[in-house]
């Protein structure tokens, strides 16, 4: 017992150190200390396996749906990225209810059935004769739909760990997101099949067991979701966007975007991991809700600076004109140039930005340098934000039972998933990056705004009902 620390194992699980509380006769023991921190660590593994799955294929979505259907365009590609996040929207609430009311492990193998069995389907969406953009969509959304068990391991996580440990857990758990997106093909495992129920209440006098007292901030509740959901929002539409951006901006091939975005991606699954692991020490100094502000102010400068400046141009695909320099002619001659020239050999790829994006022929480029430093900062906001985010969530619940509430919060950062590509598919083929990012910045300082209007309220259910001092 030594050994695992004297002070933590005599402490209250909730850190209510106030006398004659049901908590403060609590005493966890050596056996089911070391139970629950085997089944965290688990679904570490979990997590991280579950994201490399994700991080493998998010990148290569595009030049793959291109290659199988010729019909599919960019607006086609929001949908495929989204039906994944309508499936994980679909599946979390009722993973999440179903792992309130019987033992975890049966949401965490259907989920992985599901998932095995959805992506032997992407896998083969090539083989059929025609329509095959429309079953890479539906593989994509029962991936999604097997990926709806981060609920129940977030709620596992949540209900397994102390407020003392519940920051320094939920990082961990990111960091391993974000390690996935480094490393290895997905493969999801579960947990130790124990039924454990919430750390604050003795498995051994299930009988005493009561309803905590005090209700849930609801209001904190559902601004969170919100707060949730434009963070995933965010970084999805950002995830959506990084190939064909590059590939329109510095005429990428395909296989180079999918090398050179492989990279970018995975420099930021490392910069992710190290912000995880500072945050760790910071939130114990300036607080969880200091780390969401500024966190989201990071996204906006680095959304900002996403922003289309200069005078030089993207190279049009199958044109003979050099873009360092606007000719000229009026808008119309050069539509009627670009029609009439005549295309390169077809059997090299096309590079460039499509002529029938018409913002391309007056919207200036975005600079590599500019699009490495955006990619930099939101690096550092979006992991930050995202773990506070889910961290402050579930404080505010307190000792309930979250399956069902993870469940929802997880389905609002689906939500986000499903709108953010079409969002920005959309926007972005129709008016360009510059009114696409405008919007996007737009949003974020919204997002503060919510965030200033409810930040007394984010605090957990024991400080709200003076159980312990925040």
């Amino acid at each position: 017992m030594a050994s695992l620390g004297v002070d933590s194992e005599q402490e209250p699980l909730l850190g209510d150190r106030t006398p004659g509380s049901r908590e403060w006769d609590i005493i966890e023991t050596e056996e089911h200390y070391k139970s629950r921190w085997r089944s965290i660590r688990i679904l570490y593994l979990t997590m991280f396996l579950s994201s490399v799955g994700f991080s493998i294929v998010i990148m290569s979505i595009w030049p793959y749906l291109q290659k199988i259907d010729q019909t599919a365009d960019a607006s086609f590609l929001g949908w495929v990225i989204a039906s994944y996040s309508l499936g994980q929207m679909v599946a979390s609430p009722l993973f999440g209810l179903w792992s309130n009311y019987r033992p975890r492990k049966e949401p965490l193998i259907v989920s992985i059935f599901i998932s095995v069995a959805a992506n032997c389907l992407y896998a083969y969406v090539h083989v059929p004769a025609s329509h095959n953009k429309y079953y890479m969509l539906a593989a994509r959304g029962l991936v999604g739909f097997g990926a709806g068990n981060v609920a129940v391991i977030r709620s596992y996580i949540a209900g397994a760990t102390s407020l003392q440990e519940r920051t320094s857990s939920m990082a961990n758990t990111s960091a391993c997101q974000a390690l996935g997106f480094i490393l290895g093909p997905e493969h999801r495992v579960d947990d130790t099949g124990r039924q454990c129920k919430n750390i604050n209440f003795e498995e051994a006098s299930t009988d005493e067991v009561q309803v905590p007292q005090g209700n849930i901030d609801e209001v904190a509740v559902v601004a969170t979701n919100v707060l949730f959901f434009v963070i995933l929002f965010i970084f999805a539409l950002f995830e959506t966007i990084v190939t064909p951006l590059t590939m329109d901006m510095y005429a990428w091939t395909r296989e180079q975007a999918v090398l050179y975005d492989g990279i970018i991606l995975a420099a930021l699954g490392v910069e992710a991991v190290i912000i995880f692991m500072g945050i760790k020490l910071l939130s114990k100094k300036i607080g969880e809700r200091a780390l969401l502000l500024g966190g989201l102010i990071i996204i906006w400068v680095g959304f900002f600076v996403l922003l289309p400046w200069g005078n030089q141009f993207p190279k049009i695909q199958w044109e003979d004109l050099h873009n360092n320099s606007i000719p000229n002619t009026t808008f119309g001659e050069i539509i009627i140039t670009l029609w009439k020239s005549p295309r390169e050999d077809h059997s090299e790829e096309p590079t460039g930005c499509p002529v029938e994006q018409a913002w391309c022929l007056y919207t200036p480029m975005i600079h590599l340098a500019q699009f490495l430093i955006s990619a930099v900062l939101i690096g550092i906001g979006y992991p930050s934000c995202n773990v506070m985010s889910y961290t402050l969530y579930s404080k505010i619940l307190g000792p309930n039972p979250q399956g069902v509430y993870m469940g929802w919060l997880t389905a609002s950062g689906s939500a986000a998933r499903i709108l953010g590509p079409v969002f920005i598919s959309q926007v972005y083929t129709a008016w360009g990056p510059r009114w696409a990012f405008s919007l996007v910045c737009g949003m974020v300082v919204l997002t503060i705004t919510l965030l200033g209007v409810v930040y007394r309220r984010l605090i957990a259910f024991s400080v709200r009902h003076g159980r312990i001092q925040e």
